[in-house]
Protein backbone atom coordinates (compact mmCIF):
# COMPACT_ATOMS: atom_id res chain seq x y z
CA UNK A 1 0.00 0.00 0.00
CA UNK A 2 1.12 3.48 -1.19
CA UNK A 3 1.47 5.94 1.75
CA UNK A 4 0.75 9.59 0.46
CA UNK A 5 1.14 12.32 2.50
CA UNK A 6 -1.34 15.45 2.05
CA UNK A 7 -0.76 19.15 1.66
CA UNK A 8 -3.25 21.22 1.75
CA UNK A 9 -2.68 24.17 0.46
CA UNK A 10 -4.83 27.96 1.48
CA UNK A 11 -2.79 31.38 0.14
CA UNK A 12 0.49 29.17 -0.24
CA UNK A 13 0.81 28.00 3.42
CA UNK A 14 0.08 24.41 4.50
CA UNK A 15 -3.28 24.06 6.13
CA UNK A 16 -5.39 21.28 7.61
CA UNK A 17 -9.15 22.03 8.04
CA UNK A 18 -11.69 19.73 9.83
CA UNK A 19 -14.83 18.19 7.52
CA UNK A 20 -13.44 20.79 4.59
CA UNK A 21 -14.53 23.91 6.85
CA UNK A 22 -12.64 26.29 5.61
CA UNK A 23 -13.36 28.15 9.34
CA UNK A 24 -11.28 25.35 10.82
CA UNK A 25 -7.91 26.13 9.30
CA UNK A 26 -5.16 25.65 10.89
CA UNK A 27 -1.70 26.40 9.45
CA UNK A 28 0.77 24.15 10.20
CA UNK A 29 3.66 25.55 8.01
CA UNK A 30 4.52 28.96 6.06
CA UNK A 31 6.26 26.84 3.63
CA UNK A 32 5.06 23.72 1.27
CA UNK A 33 8.09 23.11 0.03
CA UNK A 34 10.18 22.67 3.05
CA UNK A 35 7.14 19.62 4.65
CA UNK A 36 7.64 18.17 0.82
CA UNK A 37 10.79 17.72 1.30
CA UNK A 38 11.25 16.69 4.72
CA UNK A 39 8.55 13.87 3.62
CA UNK A 40 11.13 12.90 0.63
CA UNK A 41 13.49 12.81 3.33
CA UNK A 42 11.98 10.29 4.95
CA UNK A 43 11.50 8.07 1.77
CA UNK A 44 8.62 8.88 1.21
CA UNK A 45 7.59 9.22 -3.04
CA UNK A 46 4.50 10.02 -3.25
CA UNK A 47 2.10 13.37 -2.32
CA UNK A 48 -1.00 14.19 -2.58
CA UNK A 49 -1.14 18.31 -3.19
CA UNK A 50 -4.78 19.94 -2.85
CA UNK A 51 -5.34 23.72 -3.90
CA UNK A 52 -8.13 24.72 -1.36
CA UNK A 53 -8.18 28.08 -2.87
CA UNK A 54 -8.89 26.70 -6.28
CA UNK A 55 -11.42 24.39 -4.80
CA UNK A 56 -13.16 27.38 -3.93
CA UNK A 57 -12.75 29.98 -7.03
CA UNK A 58 -13.27 26.99 -9.23
CA UNK A 59 -10.21 27.28 -11.23
CA UNK A 60 -6.32 26.33 -10.76
CA UNK A 61 -4.44 28.99 -8.31
CA UNK A 62 -1.38 27.48 -6.84
CA UNK A 63 0.39 26.18 -9.70
CA UNK A 64 3.18 27.85 -8.45
CA UNK A 65 3.89 25.45 -5.36
CA UNK A 66 2.74 22.75 -7.51
CA UNK A 67 5.99 23.78 -9.94
CA UNK A 68 8.48 24.88 -6.60
CA UNK A 69 7.58 21.32 -5.41
CA UNK A 70 8.27 19.43 -8.62
CA UNK A 71 11.14 20.87 -9.81
CA UNK A 72 13.01 21.20 -6.11
CA UNK A 73 11.80 17.00 -5.14
CA UNK A 74 11.19 13.56 -7.03
CA UNK A 75 8.13 12.96 -5.26
CA UNK A 76 5.05 12.14 -7.70
CA UNK A 77 2.39 14.60 -7.09
CA UNK A 78 -1.19 13.94 -7.43
CA UNK A 79 -2.99 17.41 -7.35
CA UNK A 80 -6.46 18.26 -6.97
CA UNK A 81 -8.18 21.29 -5.79
CA UNK A 82 -10.76 23.84 -8.61
CA UNK A 83 -9.65 21.93 -12.13
CA UNK A 84 -12.27 22.74 -14.60
CA UNK A 85 -11.02 23.10 -17.70
CA UNK A 86 -8.85 21.93 -20.28
CA UNK A 87 -6.63 24.76 -19.36
CA UNK A 88 -6.69 23.86 -15.72
CA UNK A 89 -5.25 20.39 -16.27
CA UNK A 90 -2.50 21.92 -18.68
CA UNK A 91 -1.53 24.12 -16.43
CA UNK A 92 -1.16 21.47 -13.45
CA UNK A 93 0.64 18.58 -16.14
CA UNK A 94 2.78 21.68 -17.30
CA UNK A 95 3.48 22.30 -13.16
CA UNK A 96 4.51 19.27 -12.55
CA UNK A 97 1.92 16.82 -11.59
CA UNK A 98 2.35 13.34 -12.03
CA UNK A 99 -1.39 12.96 -12.02
CA UNK A 100 -4.83 14.76 -11.23
CA UNK A 101 -7.74 14.46 -8.90
CA UNK A 102 -11.41 15.24 -10.34
CA UNK A 103 -14.01 15.76 -8.17
CA UNK A 104 -16.71 18.32 -8.54
CA UNK A 105 -15.94 18.47 -12.47
CA UNK A 106 -16.59 14.42 -12.04
CA UNK A 107 -20.23 14.66 -11.13
CA UNK A 108 -21.13 18.56 -12.54
CA UNK A 109 -19.09 18.23 -16.14
CA UNK A 110 -18.90 14.32 -17.06
CA UNK A 111 -18.32 15.06 -20.25
CA UNK A 112 -15.09 16.98 -19.78
CA UNK A 113 -14.02 14.04 -17.01
CA UNK A 114 -15.19 11.63 -19.60
CA UNK A 115 -12.68 13.19 -21.93
CA UNK A 116 -9.70 13.86 -19.74
CA UNK A 117 -9.96 10.16 -19.02
CA UNK A 118 -9.50 9.58 -22.68
CA UNK A 119 -6.90 12.26 -23.65
CA UNK A 120 -4.38 11.57 -20.97
CA UNK A 121 -5.29 7.81 -20.47
CA UNK A 122 -6.47 6.17 -16.72
CA UNK A 123 -2.62 6.13 -15.11
CA UNK A 124 -3.08 10.00 -15.00
CA UNK A 125 -6.80 10.62 -13.81
CA UNK A 126 -7.18 9.79 -10.32
CA UNK A 127 -11.56 10.13 -9.29
CA UNK A 128 -11.96 12.12 -6.55
CA UNK A 129 -15.28 10.41 -4.48
CA UNK A 130 -15.79 12.48 -1.72
CA UNK A 131 -18.73 11.70 0.26
CA UNK A 132 -21.19 12.28 3.61
CA UNK A 133 -23.45 9.92 4.12
CA UNK A 134 -22.64 8.23 0.64
CA UNK A 135 -23.74 10.81 -1.27
CA UNK A 136 -20.89 12.58 -3.41
CA UNK A 137 -20.28 16.04 -2.05
CA UNK A 138 -18.79 18.70 -4.18
CA UNK A 139 -17.22 22.43 -4.54
CA UNK A 140 -14.72 22.05 -1.91
CA UNK A 141 -17.31 19.87 0.28
CA UNK A 142 -19.59 23.06 0.43
CA UNK A 143 -22.30 20.79 -1.26
CA UNK A 144 -23.85 17.60 -1.45
CA UNK A 145 -25.35 16.19 -4.39
CA UNK A 146 -27.92 13.56 -4.77
CA UNK A 147 -25.23 11.49 -6.42
CA UNK A 148 -25.00 7.51 -4.67
CA UNK A 149 -20.95 6.78 -3.87
CA UNK A 150 -20.83 3.12 -4.94
CA UNK A 151 -22.98 3.53 -8.29
CA UNK A 152 -20.93 7.00 -9.10
CA UNK A 153 -17.57 4.87 -9.08
CA UNK A 154 -19.02 1.86 -10.60
CA UNK A 155 -20.14 4.12 -13.64
CA UNK A 156 -16.80 5.87 -13.73
CA UNK A 157 -15.02 2.29 -14.21
CA UNK A 158 -17.12 1.41 -17.12
CA UNK A 159 -15.47 4.52 -18.11
CA UNK A 160 -12.09 3.10 -17.22
CA UNK A 161 -10.85 4.80 -14.02
CA UNK A 162 -9.23 2.67 -12.26
CA UNK A 163 -7.87 5.00 -9.21
CA UNK A 164 -9.95 6.33 -6.88
CA UNK A 165 -9.44 8.55 -3.83
CA UNK A 166 -12.78 8.36 -1.46
CA UNK A 167 -12.95 10.48 1.67
CA UNK A 168 -15.54 10.07 4.13
CA UNK A 169 -15.99 13.49 5.18
CA UNK A 170 -17.44 12.84 8.34
CA UNK A 171 -14.51 11.16 9.20
CA UNK A 172 -11.56 14.14 7.79
CA UNK A 173 -9.75 16.22 10.01
CA UNK A 174 -11.28 14.49 13.44
CA UNK A 175 -8.48 11.70 13.94
CA UNK A 176 -11.20 9.45 14.95
CA UNK A 177 -10.23 6.55 12.71
CA UNK A 178 -10.79 5.89 8.94
CA UNK A 179 -14.22 4.55 7.46
CA UNK A 180 -13.06 0.91 7.61
CA UNK A 181 -16.38 -0.35 6.87
CA UNK A 182 -17.36 1.80 3.80
CA UNK A 183 -13.92 0.97 2.15
CA UNK A 184 -14.69 -2.77 2.57
CA UNK A 185 -18.06 -2.11 0.77
CA UNK A 186 -16.54 -0.42 -1.87
CA UNK A 187 -14.09 -2.79 -2.73
CA UNK A 188 -16.73 -5.50 -2.75
CA UNK A 189 -19.07 -3.87 -4.70
CA UNK A 190 -16.49 -1.81 -7.34
CA UNK A 191 -14.50 -4.82 -8.20
CA UNK A 192 -10.30 -3.96 -9.53
CA UNK A 193 -10.45 -0.68 -8.48
CA UNK A 194 -7.56 0.73 -6.80
CA UNK A 195 -8.47 2.82 -3.98
CA UNK A 196 -6.63 4.65 -2.31
CA UNK A 197 -8.23 5.69 1.64
CA UNK A 198 -8.59 9.37 2.72
CA UNK A 199 -9.66 10.99 6.11
CA UNK A 200 -9.61 10.45 9.62
CA UNK A 201 -6.07 8.55 9.74
CA UNK A 202 -5.21 8.59 13.45
CA UNK A 203 -2.57 5.99 14.20
CA UNK A 204 -0.19 4.36 12.97
CA UNK A 205 -2.01 0.63 13.41
CA UNK A 206 -4.55 1.87 10.83
CA UNK A 207 -2.41 1.73 8.35
CA UNK A 208 -2.20 -2.05 7.84
CA UNK A 209 -5.75 -2.86 8.63
CA UNK A 210 -6.61 -0.35 5.10
CA UNK A 211 -3.46 -1.99 3.53
CA UNK A 212 -5.25 -5.51 4.82
CA UNK A 213 -8.43 -4.16 3.22
CA UNK A 214 -7.07 -3.85 -0.39
CA UNK A 215 -6.50 -0.49 0.07
CA UNK A 216 -3.62 0.74 -2.88
CA UNK A 217 -3.07 3.93 -1.19
CA UNK A 218 -3.82 6.17 1.63
CA UNK A 219 -3.42 9.70 1.80
CA UNK A 220 -2.28 11.11 5.40
CA UNK A 221 -2.83 14.57 6.53
CA UNK A 222 -3.70 16.40 10.38
CA UNK A 223 -1.75 12.87 11.93
CA UNK A 224 1.00 13.78 10.79
CA UNK A 225 1.40 17.65 11.37
CA UNK A 226 -0.57 16.30 14.98
CA UNK A 227 2.39 14.09 15.58
CA UNK A 228 0.44 10.91 15.90
CA UNK A 229 1.94 9.42 12.85
CA UNK A 230 5.73 9.78 12.86
CA UNK A 231 7.73 10.10 9.79
CA UNK A 232 10.21 7.60 10.92
CA UNK A 233 7.28 5.19 11.38
CA UNK A 234 6.37 5.94 7.95
CA UNK A 235 9.59 5.35 6.30
CA UNK A 236 10.28 1.98 8.25
CA UNK A 237 6.89 0.98 7.09
CA UNK A 238 7.79 1.81 3.91
CA UNK A 239 11.43 0.09 4.09
CA UNK A 240 9.40 -3.23 5.23
CA UNK A 241 7.49 -3.01 2.66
Amino acid sequence: MRIIPAIDIIEGKCVRLSKGDYNTKIIYNENPLEVAKSFEAHGIEYLHLVDLDGAKSSKIVNYKILEQIATQTSLKIDFGGGLKSDDDLRIAFESGANQITGGSIAVKNRAIFEKWISEYGTEKIILGADAKDEKIAVSGWLEESNEDLIPFIQDYQSKGIQYVICTDIAKDGMLQGPSFDLYKKILAEAEGVKLIASGGISTFDELPKLAELGCEGTIIGKAIYEGRITLKQLENYIIDL
